[in-house]
């Protein structure tokens, strides 16, 4: 059975002590990847590093993460913009929006936002989206900037199924998670009534592990649980769930 980890932060010092046993219990469970969304530019360098190593097991993506946004974000884009020139990635990414934190930067983020949508179309690369707190200001943002060529994941997808069919008919994918294993993560709906051709998955690791796991850190072998929580919810089989979801991750970042 076949997975991928699509969004996984697994250069952070979280796993400097054990990378390589991580990476080793993600192959035991079937992982064929594990995808790596940038944060920033202190990220990269410790991203790329462990992109080489792997062989291509960990792929990069680029992109400059909204709670990194500030007043200097230009400057932070201006590098964005030099690796995407140097280096080969997936994906751009993680961009988006977040309004949890800080609304300081409202105006930053948006102006970010729209200029990562253009790289991402520039380069012809799919976009991996945070919206925390922002999914309905996102979904308007990115309806205004949307075009035929653009592809991409509404990243750790926790809004409700009227949200997810408004991201669906837009041709974007939903990626799921670890809150869907939450008692009280309130996404059910959205698993049972959202196609699962709209559907990747994701541990964003080294955050929000799934339960039996929920407060600790979290890493890309615990994708598993997140297909098993689909198929319980959809009352299918893993391996149906790990089919379609794995297929949708290897067409959206061009995995074939």
């Amino acid at each position: 059975m076949n997975l991928i980890d699509s969004h996984a932060h697994i250069y952070l010092e979280q796993f400097n002590s054990d990378i390589d046993e991580v990476i080793g219990r993600a192959k035991d469970v079937g992982l064929e990847y594990i995808l790596m969304p940038n944060i920033d530019d202190t990220s990269v360098e410790d991203m790329l590093e462990l992109a080489s190593r792997s062989e291509g097991y960990c792929l990069p993506m680029m992109g400059l993460h909204p709670c990194s946004v500030d007043k200097h974000f230009e400057k932070q884009l201006y590098k964005v913009e030099d690796w995407l020139k140097q280096e080969s990635f997936i994906a751009i990414g993680e961009m988006g929006t977040d309004l949890y934190w800080d609304k300081t930067y409202w105006a930053q983020q948006q102006e970010a936002f729209k200029i990562q949508i253009g790289l991402a179309k520039e380069y012809s690369l799919p976009f991996v989206i945070h919206c925390r707190d922002s999914i309905d200001e996102t979904i308007e943002l990115i309806s205004e900037l949307n075009s035929p060529e653009l592809t991409g994941v509404f990243h750790c997808f926790t809004g409700s199924v009227e949200q997810a069919k408004k991201i669906t008919e837009m041709g974007f994918y939903l990626g799921i998670g670890g809150v869907s294993t939450f008692k009280n993560g309130g996404l059910e709906p959205v698993l049972k009534e959202i196609d699962l051709e709209f559907m990747v998955l994701e541990t964003d690791s080294p955050y929000l592990a799934p339960v039996p796991y929920r407060g600790k850190r979290n890493e890309p072998a615990y994708t598993d649980l997140v297909a098993q929580r689909i198929s319980d919810v959809r009352e299918h089989s893993k391996e149906e769930t790990a089919l379609i979801t794995t297929a949708n991750a290897r067409k959206l970042f061009n995995l074939n």
